[in-house]
């Protein structure tokens, strides 16, 4: 959930309390990741945790907390096929915590960490006057110690994957508008400052291109060429080229690509950098050529890219310092 304490904060200080759910561990098959999260209120539910039978408990206990003298904090385990009959057959702990408005206080200075990025290490204690406690900032690669209940790691700044585009006309402009609620961080490029729309999503900044060379392309980036200009295509390709951008698109026909191959072999770019580049743009199975539908084709496209180069990370890293939230000992 983004922004997870400013709209914790906000539901308390409308609403009077509001119970946060966090998915701590998962073993096995389940609807949701750890440190998938939810806030239930009088009001209603802000975010999920996978929907179905879970969920649904899950909001009847936080529901006898709001109503009742429960216990501001408590663990609950679940396995999912023999307790609630679901086809997902793996095991939940799932966290509930009671937020009330004299944690106002806390729950605003919360929020301000988390907008600078917080990462903390955080023990779940239960019982009747229980609140997490914070235990120390910064290091996800820690060794993590047992506490009395349950003690993991917690970021609080979504991971948003950096997307170069290039080209503002229909298609440009519709997969910026798709991109919108998923965690990609925009930069939308267009020498024609009167192509960018007056209302701009947040995730993404519109930026004049004055030159195709010096652009500032990371090594985990991704990009996405499709400007008015097939000669402009071709220089933001070579510039491309000679980046270590972890995934490059071009828009166009597999004729496109084949000039573009053979220009890019004749300016001394060898077999294997140009295997990089991906055009035409899209997953499979889409033919529809409308923005909106082309736009559908290549978010899905971005979102396995990204997922993949996720799954990497998490392979050569300790899992506490990937996930949001996991559980140790629950």
């Amino acid at each position: 959930m983004r922004a997870l304490w400013q709209a914790m904060r906000k539901t308390v200080a409308e609403e009077g309390s509001a119970i946060l759910v966090t998915v701590l561990a998962v073993e096995g098959s389940a609807p949701r990741e750890v440190g998938a999260r939810m806030i239930v209120s009088a009001s209603g539910i802000r975010g999920t945790i996978g929907g179905g039978a879970l969920e649904h408990d899950a909001w009847q206990s936080a529901q006898n907390m709001l109503a009742n003298d429960a216990p501001q904090a408590f663990v609950s385990r679940h396995a999912l096929g023999p307790d609630l009959g679901q086809c997902c057959g793996g095991r939940v702990a799932l966290g509930f915590e009671c937020f009330e408005r004299h944690r106002l206080a806390l729950l605003s200075e919360w929020a301000s960490r988390e907008a600078a990025g917080w990462e903390c290490r955080t023990e779940f204690a239960q019982g009747p006057h229980a609140m997490r406690v914070t235990l120390a900032a910064g290091d996800g690669h820690a060794r993590l110690e047992k506490h009395t209940a349950a003690v993991f790691i917690e970021r609080f700044s979504e991971q948003r994957q950096t997307l170069h585009l290039f080209g503002a006309g229909h298609v440009g402009k519709a997969i910026v508008m798709a991109l919108a609620p998923l965690p990609f961080k925009v930069s939308w490029y267009d020498e024609r400052r009167e192509m960018f729309p007056s209302h701009v999503p947040a995730n993404a900044t519109p930026i004049i291109l004055a030159h195709p060379d010096g652009l500032p392309f990371a090594s985990d980036d991704f990009i996405l060429i499709m400007t008015h200009s097939h000669p402009l295509d071709l220089a933001l390709v070579t510039a491309a080229l000679r980046s270590a951008a972890r995934f490059i698109g071009l828009i166009g026909s597999a004729t496109k690509k084949a000039r573009f191959q053979s220009r890019l072999r004749a300016a001394g770019f060898t077999n294997d950098i140009i295997a990089r580049l991906v055009c035409p743009i899209g997953v499979a199975g889409i033919s529809g050529k409308e923005p909106a539908m082309i736009a559908a084709a290549v978010t899905a496209q971005l979102l396995i890219m990204r997922e993949q180069m996720m799954t990497e990370t998490v392979r050569t890293e300790q899992p506490f310092h990937r996930r949001v939230a996991v559980g140790v000992g629950v």
